[in-house]
């Protein structure tokens, strides 16, 4: 039999599958990297196109905002202007009242009675007069706690004036103060 010496057909194949082996080795690297330079761009493209969504979000959130605080601007200027409405229809509707309470004080006013000063504090009023007798005095508290509009009439200090520094020979100091009551409507009907 012939000699046939297999060793360089065996060498020759060994070497052709290192090269298929390292070729394909080299092009699983070459897919590999490509397919993972694919998926990182896909994953770039997506943070990037959320990250735009986000800054438009952003922006129509600021925007939002400017209009929420002009319409709360606005809504603080409504509230301004109803409180001065209401400031306003107070004074037009308590206009007549304090008409009414000077006449009623008048229409309480004994004979003999005199204001020197009123003072009105809210719903309070302080006076200070002279009358000719202790008895008007009492009948004026009694008036004044008569009348529908004051109630809680107090007389809060009374002396006796000096005969020499006036013409009343018996005449009377007093400080008094009372609550004022407006009426309902239908009691001034």
């Amino acid at each position: 039999m012939a000699h046939i010496n297999l060793l360089p057909w065996r060498e020759r194949l060994r070497e052709e599958r290192k090269r298929e082996f390292f070729t394909i080795v080299v092009g699983m690297v070459i897919i590999s990297a490509g397919v993972l330079f694919l998926v990182d761009r896909y994953f770039n493209g997506e943070i990037d196109m959320q990250t735009s969504r986000n800054d438009f979000i952003r922006a129509e959130i600021a925007v939002l905002d400017e209009r929420v605080a002009e319409i709360n601007q606005l809504r603080q200027q409504k509230e301004d202007i109803r409180s001065r409405m209401n400031v306003i229809t107070d004074l037009q509707g308590t206009r007549p009242v304090i008409v009414r309470i000077f006449d009623e004080l008048v229409n309480t006013l004994p004979d003999g009675v005199y204001y020197e000063s009123l003072v009105r504090v809210d719903n309070t009023i302080s006076i200070e007069g002279v009358a000719e007798s202790y008895a008007r005095i009492t009948e004026l508290l009694r008036r004044l706690d008569d009348s529908n509009w004051f109630q809680d009439s107090d007389l809060d200090d009374i002396s006796a004036l000096d005969a020499g520094s006036n013409a009343l020979s018996n005449a009377f100091t007093f400080t008094l103060s009372l609550s004022l009551q407006l009426p309902s409507q239908q009691e001034e009907v």
